[in-house]
Parts: C-alpha cells; structure tokens; sequence
C-alpha cells in the first residue's frame, strides 16, 4: 500500500480499514486529504484481495466535514473566480464520494465521534454505519448558508424518508446515536470503542460470499430505487448470466454435488 499522510489503509483477512488521519482537525478533509482517500480508493476497487472496506476516523470524532481553511481559501479568490473554483471543487468532492457509494464491495463506516456535514454525507456513502454510543450526526451546512453537497440530498432521504430527511436538514440540528439508530441513519450500535472491532467484524462476515454475486447484486441495488420492475429484472439477467460463468458459482456447485454424491453412497 502507498504511504499517506492525511489518511491511513490497512488490510486484514481481506478486509481493508481506511482511517481519516487528522485528529488534531476532527478528520476535517482538505483537499489534500481528499486526493490520498481518492487514491485509497481507487486501490482498493481495483484489490481482489480486498473484500471489504472499512471506514472511521482518527481520535475522538469521525469526520467534521469540510476543511476550514478550504473555506478561508475560496472567500479570499477573486470574485470572478468563485464559482469555477466551487465547481471544480465540487468535482473532486463528488468523484470521492462516487468511488465509495460504488464500490464493488462491502462498505461499512465505524463512526467513533462526531460526523458533521461532509463526514456524515461520507459516512452516509458506505453500505452500511456501525455507530458507537458517543456517536453523533449532523447535517449542519445550513449554519454556513451551503446545501449538503456529499450526497446527503440523495443518501439521507433513501435511510429516513423525504421529509424527515428535509427536517434534519432544514434544521441543521444534532442526532444522537441512539436518535441514529431509530430513523435508521445508523444500522447498528457499538459501546464506545468497541465500534471498529464491531464493523470489522460484521465486514469479514460479508466478504465470505462470492465476490462477483455480490458486486453485481450491489450495482444493481444501488440503482433500484429510481428504476422499474422490468428493468431491475433485465439487469439480474444479466447479472447472473454472469454469476454463471464465475469461479465462485462453479466451484461451490462442484463442491455441493461432491457432497450429495458422497450423501447418497453413505446411503448404500
């Protein structure tokens, strides 16, 4: 793995663990940070050795969205810079998040502390959120004049509902984790610092299946919501055409029929 410096990846059983390395700024990212996670990954999409990823934060909290100094930096550009300077940046911003919502793989964000604007769309782009007991969540972009620009508008409705989503970021306010955990921000609960070891965990037992199954089941779910009947049954056709060429099917059909034809000897 490359050597970072805002972030730090690590790998396990198959189970990669990306951590947002600036505790000192509350894992605030900059955009250098956010150009080493895009680099992370990138790699790990491309690492078949990777099963699943892993998502949290160094220190006391998970991510406290934008970096302040980024905000300094495009107050002082010129004016007729601005707004190219914002699209740009928005570019990179969804790129990050894009490469994590479609990762062919297992996600699953460990959040330790505070997730607030960009952190909590960030966390919001993996799969699935283990939060520990101190965890807390706020779309607070609001407060700033901005409109979530993570992802928040597209995640946030799909895990609570269009108008509870509206509420929460009309207002701006704070979630609890256990508040998480009832609207469904959160998928499960961890004692405090117990919620990495709890996502690792729960990541290992989701990278055992096929990992072709399981990416292609993942493409296609992720698109259900906006999609019709019909066309999610196109895309499973094709989708298993291809599970049905793949390592993983013929071996584990190879390995049943073994096991029934050993049944029906023990039988004799």
């Amino acid at each position: 793995m490359a050597d970072y410096q805002f972030i730090a990846l690590q790998t396990h059983g198959g189970v990669a663990t990306l951590t947002l390395n600036r505790p000192d700024k509350r894992n605030a990212i900059s955009d250098a940070m956010r150009t080493e996670l895009i680099h992370a990954l990138e790699a790990v999409a491309q690492d078949r050795a990777i099963r699943a990823l892993v998502l949290t934060g160094a220190g006391k909290g998970f991510c406290a969205g934008g970096d302040i100094a980024g905000m300094q930096r495009r107050m002082q550009a010129p004016a007729g810079d601005v707004a190219f300077n914002g699209w740009a940046r928005q570019q990179r911003v969804h790129h990050a998040v894009s490469l994590l919502y479609h990762m062919p793989k297992p996600t699953i964000a460990a959040v330790n502390g505070a997730a607030a604007g960009l952190g909590a769309d960030t966390a919001l782009s993996c799969d699935f959120i283990v939060a520990s007991e101190q965890a807390t969540f706020t779309w607070s972009y609001i407060a700033r004049g901005l409109i979530p620009d993570g992802g928040g508008m597209y995640f946030l409705p799909r895990r609570v509902s269009l108008a509870r989503a509206k509420e929460l970021i009309y207002s701006g306010r704070k979630v609890a984790a256990e508040e998480a955990f009832a609207l469904g921000i959160a998928d499960r609960l961890a004692p405090a610092g117990q919620e990495l070891d709890a996502a690792q965990r729960w990541a290992a037992e989701l990278a055992r299946g096929s990992a072709t199954a399981l990416a292609l089941s993942k493409s296609i779910l992720d698109q259900s919501s906006e999609l019709s009947a019909g066309q999610v049954f196109a895309m499973g056709s094709q989708a298993q055409g291809i599970c049905y060429t793949s390592t993983e099917h013929r071996d584990s059909v190879a390995a049943f029929l073994a096991q029934a034809a050993r049944g029906r000897e023990q039988a004799r």
